[in-house]
């Protein structure tokens, strides 16, 4: 093993055993490399006469460039052309850590860590798996999950996703996820969606204290426990009762034998999904600065190994958005759009007494999407849809995915309409 993974684990292992326990094979392995070509770089910034870059410039020292693409952005060249640290770009980072804080009131006076920028949610995913997951190992996760969970960590990783299901009656089946915790083995690694994909669920005001409770009675049997937060579509909250922050924060300073880790972005958050810029952040109970900055230059590690870093151009251009002032009136705009279509969605449903002869809603109140469990075959209905109705939707098993955040709000009703009639026919 590289002396400098070496380092890394030993400032782990003093600081949490549990931490390093959680580790993958390959997560123990991993470093970010202080020597080497990064560091004969970052020793020459500032010479007069700098020949380490792999990168080119124009005789006045500006990133070198060409027109056709320089003049379609309107930021400063450096902001652009260069590569940005694998970690990321530290305003970014230091901006996004801010800013889950003022999303998250209940994390005041907790400690997580700096976050790390990823391409994205997908790539952040991968990157735990990387860090965190050996071949075998369960991924504990409701039935009704994203389907690139598989790709990520089944195809990617060799781990298995351990399903129990998602709903009880009308809400989450807390029950399920406790039976799961409880079974035989000492590491445990959870996925946690909320508002989750497909279904559109996000926990309760009262859900929430029962979930962390479940986690927190395993911990104390002695079980390492690794949650993974996928906040894709966090914010997107579109009823009362409904837990508007991160379970996250809940989990942040739960318990020693508790790593909790928040991914998330500005994909779904901030409507900006071809840019790829996510966020890795980590909270355990007594973390530490020495802790988190040895997870973070594992992190690191795995993304230069991976992808190299995230691009700078994306990352510009989200950190300059937060920065503008009518970010939040912009922000709150759409969201309206979506709510609105939400209530819609519900109206419509309710209106039409018929439906449930065909289908009825499984439990929604946030997010993107919604779900509607069908009498019939749902890939039969799906393919009368597109055939007979110009209309399109995802199945999964015996379930539709409706995607109302990606309807014009004037076509919900016919959207409905569309799928009662399809059904019918099959």
């Amino acid at each position: 093993m590289n002396p400098q993974a070496e380092e890394l684990n030993e400032i782990i292992k003093s600081k949490s055993e549990v931490v390093y326990d959680l580790l993958s094979e390959k997560g123990k392995s991993i470093f970010f490399p202080k020597g080497g070509i990064l560091a004969q770089t970052a020793d020459a910034k500032g010479k007069k006469i700098n020949a380490t870059v792999g990168a080119a410039l124009e005789e006045d020292g500006t990133p070198m460039r060409l027109k056709p693409l320089a003049k379609m952005v309107k930021l400063d060249p450096k902001d652009i052309f260069p590569y940005a640290p694998s970690y990321g770009r530290l305003d970014l980072r230091k901006k996004w850590k801010e800013m889950i804080f003022e999303k998250n009131p209940s994390l005041k006076g907790k400690e997580i860590s700096l976050p790390v920028v990823t391409n994205a949610l997908t790539h952040g995913i991968s990157m735990l798996g990387y860090l965190f997951m050996n071949p075998g190992d369960k991924v504990i996760s409701p039935n009704l999950y994203w389907g690139n969970y598989r790709l990520i960590m089944q195809n990617g990783y060799g781990a298995v996703i351990d399903n129990f299901d998602t709903f009880k009656g009308k809400g989450f089946n807390i029950e399920g996820l406790k039976d799961k915790l409880n079974e035989e083995g000492d590491k445990k690694i959870v996925i946690l969606n909320f508002p989750n994909n497909p279904t559109g669920y996000t926990l309760t005001e009262k859900e929430v204290p029962e979930i962390v409770s479940a986690i927190k009675e395993a911990a104390k049997t002695g079980k390492k426990i690794l949650v993974i937060v996928d906040d894709a579509y966090f914010g997107l909250v579109y009823k009362s009762g409904v837990y508007t922050e991160s379970i996250f924060t809940q989990l942040a300073d739960l318990h020693e034998n508790i790593l909790a880790v928040k991914v998330d972005g500005a994909t779904k958050e901030d409507y900006a999904w071809g840019f790829r810029v996510g966020f890795i952040s980590y909270a355990i109970k007594g973390g530490t600065d020495e802790l988190y900055g040895a997870l973070v230059s594992k992190t690191a590690g795995a993304v230069r190994g991976n992808i190299s870093n995230t691009s700078n151009l994306s990352q510009s251009l989200v950190y300059n958005a937060f920065s503008n002032p009518k970010y939040t009136k912009e922000k709150e705009k759409k969201y309206k759009i979506l709510r609105k279509r939400f209530k819609l969605v519900g109206k419509t449903i309710k209106e039409h007494k018929e439906y449930r002869d065909e289908f009825i809603a499984l439990p929604y109140n946030s997010g993107y999407f919604m779900c509607i469990q069908l009498v019939k075959n749902a890939e039969k209905v799906r393919q009368v849809l597109l055939e007979k109705y110009s209309t399109g939707v995802i199945a999964i098993g015996g379930i539709l995915r409706v995607a109302f955040s990606a309807v014009k709000t004037e076509d919900i009703p016919e959207l409905f309409e569309n799928i009662y009639n399809a059904c019918k026919e099959v």
